[in-house]
């Protein structure tokens, strides 16, 4: 007499040869999984007898998915689990805008009624606009303030206490590329809708607010993913497995205004700085250098005359009573006679992109302050004082 174990694997095999069979019948294309017992993975054995070691020594592509790692079934129920968790808990943070012209995400980000959105989903607006929470209950909004040149607004709700149930907000900069992530919001209307991938890059550059000048207030660290993002989704928040903000859906890279797996995110770390501003005042003032510039390559190194691994921002134009002027910095010259100053450093960290630096003066510096901004002229590097101003409002 077989013992309870025992009597469980046999029952178990037999499903799990079963199993097999039938999926065999559909397709190559269906995957099979390990069966579970009280949700823990069975390990069952892979057939060893002469005929199917013979079928597999013969079968190149056999033998290649024999030696693929496999993911037990109970970590694929883990993971749909993670998934429900989050929804569960975030999506009651998560709201539906209705504007007049359009339609559009938001997320409750504190307990007095305040609502976070994309400025572009409210920027036009003339009517009534308002917040649909995922209780089917609606209530209407205010504008507090907007951010054009980061792309977020701040509405506002009357609520009672303890009726709203805020996001909590993560560190951006601890996100790797990789990392799962969870959109949520109304995509073509449809309300509550959760969306996964990962973060497909990180320290992007997108544009913003158009400035003074005709020039373009680019927004830092922005975060790419494939989550699936498409109109209706922009001011919906990107959330980790924990349910922690991330990320302000804001822009998909799409030819025909659907997701292609490639959206854009305003950090968190960028809302953390922004949004309390707006509570406060009604507006940002963010910090500015007053310059403009190109990212320096291997190739302009060297026409520069410099090592081809050298890496920092060339500046080309120093906005007049800018900061940058203020200080000294010089621009390249117009005759090619001077190459300019090239950004390598500020206040210690290394510059060798534009995100770098931008990420850095928008996330951890306030107008007023002082940084120490390193360049590299003429062969060498010096450190300058640079006393940081507002920025010119956008457009």
């Amino acid at each position: 007499m077989l013992n309870g174990s025992k009597h469980i694997s046999i029952i178990v095999l037999i499903i799990f040869t079963l199993l097999l069979s039938a999926c065999g019948m559909i397709g190559d294309e269906v995957a099979t999984l390990p069966v579970t017992q009280n949700n823990s993975a069975v390990s069952i054995p892979l057939p060893t007898d002469v005929q199917t070691a013979a079928n597999t020594q013969a079968n190149p592509a056999a033998q290649a998915s024999a030696a693929a790692p496999t993911l037990a079934a109970g970590q694929y129920f883990e993971h749909e689990q993670a998934f429900i968790n989050v929804y569960e808990m975030s999506s009651p943070s998560v709201v539906h805008i209705g504007v007049a012209d359009g339609e559009g995400s938001g997320f409750v980000f504190d307990d007095n009624g305040h609502i976070v959105t994309n400025n572009h989903v409210v920027a036009t607006s003339t009517g009534d606009i308002i917040v649909r929470f995922s209780d089917g209950s609606q209530k209407e909004a205010a504008i507090v303030g907007t951010a054009p040149d980061s792309d977020l607004a701040v509405l506002k709700v009357d609520a009672s206490a303890g009726e709203l149930r805020p996001l909590p907000v993560g560190n951006s900069n601890d996100l790797r590329v990789g990392q799962i992530v969870v959109a949520i919001g109304s995509p073509f209307g449809l309300e509550n809708t959760l969306t996964t991938g990962i973060v497909s890059g990180l320290d992007r550059l997108f544009p913003g607010a158009q400035a003074p000048g005709g020039g373009t207030y680019n927004i830092p660290n922005i975060i790419q993913t494939d989550a699936a993002i498409n109109p209706g989704n922009s001011g919906g928040p990107l959330l980790d497995l924990h349910g922690n903000l991330i990320g302000v859906n804001t822009a998909i890279e799409s030819p025909v205004r659907g997701s292609s797996g490639v959206g854009f995110a305003v950090p968190s770390n960028v809302v953390a700085v922004v949004i309390p501003q707006l509570i406060s005042g009604g507006k940002v003032a963010t910090p500015w250098l007053g310059i403009s510039g190109t990212e320096l390559n291997g190739t302009l190194a060297e026409d520069l005359g410099l090592d081809p691994t050298t890496r920092g921002i060339v500046i080309g134009e120093v906005i007049v009573g800018g900061p940058a002027a203020a200080a000294g910095l010089q621009a390249a010259d117009a005759n090619g006679t001077s190459a300019g100053d090239i950004i390598v450093g500020v206040d210690g960290n290394d510059v060798r992109a534009f995100d770098d630096l931008l990420g850095y003066i928008v996330e951890e510096t306030t107008v007023g302050q002082t940084i120490n901004v390193e360049v590299l002229r003429d062969g060498q590097v010096e450190t300058i004082p640079l006393t940081l101003q507002a920025r010119p409002s956008a457009q």
